[in-house]
């Protein structure tokens, strides 16, 4: 979890001398339209399913109050896990869960968090409000969440407080299948098989909250953890590098000149659509405000392409994975909660930002491996909102749930034009969009129309493929700053979407304003 923002002139300026990976430049287009070229039998590119993933850290009530209410809770759960988010979940197919943190991580030492729960010590959560932590959630209850969500576990090792030794041990206790101390705990305390975790993060911001580190420091860390964290067996652990802030691209081109390729599968990136100077109200907004948290999300395109740049200069077969696994909107609190608690409401716009950002990175499948949005559950633009018993789905959640359909698919390559979003005397272009071919042939269109006002007709043109049937769904609200309350939870959900038109390999579709639009092509 972003702590502070540390920005460094010369990252302003850095990518400046390089050759960046180029887009073709964007056309302006007619008013009111967009023109989308679709080439079908193109594709060779998989969108890994492990870039609709999520984060859920200790922070607030996204774990306590969120997920784990007890075992005796009149709330339903399994082993002190709440059943309806688990259910939700499932529901989008969720490909897998980090954790602990975020800044936690780097306080967090696992074996405070094994054993009977009423002997677990205590601790002070000091990032996230300064709460008594009771360590009563740990790597079991973790990892039983991630098996009833059938989902892949990413644990976040500390590195800014803890040691070689301590991460070790974590990977031998949850991995080994054999006789050590590790192993042996691990059966005292009631798992008798290994867990089998690949995905480990190596430490988490250590350029800030985890260490405030430099990146030559780090790297040479790196290579000590990787080092003692163990391949056991058959489990094969895919590390992953703590990378860079943002715009920090000096930080990318350390990682890759001092680290490589060498026991590492991915190389971390952070970026938040956010005035860090003025956040905001997740509610209450005008234009000039939705505006411009979609000019932010916007300039993900650019902050992406650097770094993937800088990564294709020293691994031009793109063996490390580029993985986003934090990533979305922060906004002011809503009132009256704990500042420390980071809870926000959750509006269309903020669908919006989750369309575009996961076409942005469909669109650099090559490279992007992975993404993890912040977060799951009561915590920044979260998918789900709890009081008590009470549990609402937010836009987010639905965006997530409609873009299920590009887990593991073919990417498409697509051309597109689009009409302009105007406000004021600025400019965005209106509509986004990302395709792809799943195992059955079926071809998905993802689609996004920014515009508050305006709706954009969406001619499709798709090239190599044979279309008879066109179905598709819908997420929009009359309002721009629409949400789902505990009184009213289903006020932005998706509907059928029929407002289109088919004939010769073309579909032609009225995007309505401030929307996200799925279509299935077969």
């Amino acid at each position: 979890m972003f702590a502070g923002l540390i920005m460094v002139a010369m990252n302003q300026t850095y990518g400046q001398q390089r050759n960046f990976r180029q887009r073709a430049p964007r056309e302006s287009y007619t008013p009111g339209k967009a023109l989308i070229i679709i080439n079908a039998d193109l594709g060779e590119e998989t969108i890994s399913r492990h870039i609709y993933g999520h984060f859920s850290e200790h922070l607030g009530r996204c774990i306590y109050g969120g997920y784990w209410v007890g075992e005796d809770s009149d709330i339903p759960n399994t082993r002190g896990i709440r059943n309806d988010i688990v259910e939700a979940l499932k529901d989008t197919k969720i490909p897998n869960l980090r954790w602990p943190g975020g800044c936690f991580a780097d306080e967090y030492h696992w074996m405070d968090g094994i054993g009977p729960r009423d002997q677990r010590p205590k601790m002070i959560n000091t990032h996230w409000g300064g709460v008594t932590e009771d360590n009563s959630f740990g790597t079991h209850e973790f990892l039983d969440l991630c098996e009833q969500l059938e989902t892949e576990p990413i644990i976040v090792g500390n590195v800014g407080s803890g040691t070689v030794e301590e991460m070790s041990k974590w990977v031998e206790y949850v991995n080994f299948d054999g006789v050590s101390p590790m192993a042996d705990l691990r059966r005292q305390n009631g798992r008798e098989e290994p867990w089998g975790v690949r995905f480990w993060g190596i430490g988490n911001e250590t350029w800030g909250c985890g260490g405030n580190m430099t990146p030559e420091y780090y790297a040479q860390l790196y290579r000590n953890y990787a080092t003692y964290t163990r391949n056991y067996g058959e489990y094969r652990l895919n590390r992953i590098i703590s990378g860079a802030n943002t715009t920090d691209y000096h930080w990318t081109e350390v990682m890759m000149r001092d680290i490589g390729t060498r026991n590492v599968w991915g190389l971390s990136l952070h970026h938040y659509t956010t005035n860090w100077n003025n956040k905001g109200s997740a509610t209450q907004f005008g234009e000039d405000l939705y505006f411009d948290v979609l000019r932010r999300c916007l300039e993900i395109e650019d902050v992406l392409d650097r770094h993937i740049t800088i990564m294709d200069q020293y691994d031009p077969n793109k063996r490390v994975a580029l993985v986003v696994d934090e990533w979305g909107t922060w906004y002011d609190v809503e009132p009256g909660t704990n500042p420390g608690f980071l809870y926000q409401q959750n509006t269309i716009r903020d669908a919006l930002v989750a369309g575009l950002s996961l076409n942005y990175f469909n669109e650099r499948a090559d490279r992007i491996r992975m993404a993890n949005i912040a977060q799951t559950v009561n915590v920044l633009q979260a998918l789900i909102l709890t009081d008590e018993a009470k549990m609402i789905l937010t836009p987010t959640y639905h965006v997530f749930e409609m873009y299920k359909v590009h887990h593991d698919a073919t990417l498409l390559p697509l051309n597109i034009k689009t009409a302009d979003y105007r406000y004021e005397n600025q400019s965005l272009p209106a509509v986004s969009a990302s395709a792809s071919k799943d195992a059955e042939g079926v071809v998905h269109i993802s689609l996004v129309n920014i515009d508050p006002e305006n709706a954009i007709e969406t001619e499709i043109n798709i090239r190599g493929y044979q279309t008879s049937l066109v179905a598709g769904r819908v997420l929009t609200a009359p309002e721009m700053n629409a949400h789902n309350t505990f009184d009213d939870p289903d006020r932005v959900k998706p509907v059928v979407f029929n407002d289109f038109q088919v004939g010769n390999n073309v579909v032609t579709a009225n995007l309505p304003p401030k929307s996200v639009v799925v279509l299935e092509l077969k």
